[in-house]
């Protein structure tokens, strides 16, 4: 799940997991050039992370769990990624 707030030509983005049994989940996305991002875990059992990010833009992302598994938001579009999997569409 994302959240959007936006403040002029920027937005306060929050993205929120499922509540997933994992150790770690990390965010990683086209905004910083696919770098891990670990995120915070709530005590409902979610992970959540909250971004600055610039409006009228179009960026792509994923989770990876345990430092393994990738997973998309499935409350966003997708698209195919290189690596046989999907990511994130996110506009702001």
């Amino acid at each position: 799940m994302v959240k959007i707030t936006k403040k002029g030509n920027k937005a306060w983005v929050t993205f929120t997991t499922p509540i997933l049994e994992c150790e770690k989940v990390e965010i990683k996305g086209s905004w910083n050039d696919w770098k891990n991002e670990e995120m915070k875990r709530k005590k409902s059992g979610e992970f959540y992370i909250r971004k600055y990010l610039p409006t009228n833009e179009t960026f792509e992302f994923g989770y990876l769990v345990n430092g393994s598994k990738w997973i998309w938001d499935e409350s966003l579009p997708t698209i195919e990624n290189p690596y046989g999997s999907k990511n994130s569409v996110l506009k702001i």
